[in-house]
């Protein structure tokens, strides 16, 4: 059983350590190339995984939800972003439907104006103000 172990570990530790080396960022990887880490960890089977481990990658403290890093995830009612993405949909939503109501609104009012100068054109509406009586004065 120990002799298994004692194979187990280091390819556990140097498959781990390859696909971390994999999935970093560049400028996340520190004194070598990327490319070089990566021989480095296929080649030299304890030591290479072990220097990715401890030197390899830029390691900040643990974020949110185990992460590494200050860009863990963040749950959506946490997240002001999110947050902030909804406010403003919502707002281009309303903006767009007041738009439609602005336009429905003008429309209704050139119509009306229409109206009232094809009414009032030779004859006087409804809302035409009395003439005053002939003669223009006192009696």
């Amino acid at each position: 059983m120990l002799r298994v172990l004692m194979f187990l570990v280091p390819l556990a530790l140097a498959i781990y350590a390859l696909v971390d080396c994999i999935s970093a960022k560049d400028d996340e990887v520190r004194h070598l190339p990327k490319l070089v880490w990566l021989a480095l960890i296929v080649l030299a089977w304890v030591i290479g995984p072990l220097a990715w481990i401890l030197v390899g990658r830029k390691r900040g403290p643990a974020g949110v939800g185990g992460r590494r890093g200050n860009a863990g995830w963040v749950a959506p009612d946490d997240n002001p972003e999110f947050l902030r993405s909804l406010n403003d949909e919502q707002r281009e939503a309303k903006d767009e439907k007041d738009k439609e109501l602005l336009e429905n609104w003008e429309e209704d009012l050139r119509r009306r104006e229409e109206e009232l100068r094809q009414r009032g054109d030779g004859d006087d509406g409804p809302g035409a103000p009395p003439e005053p009586p002939a003669g223009g004065g006192k009696n």
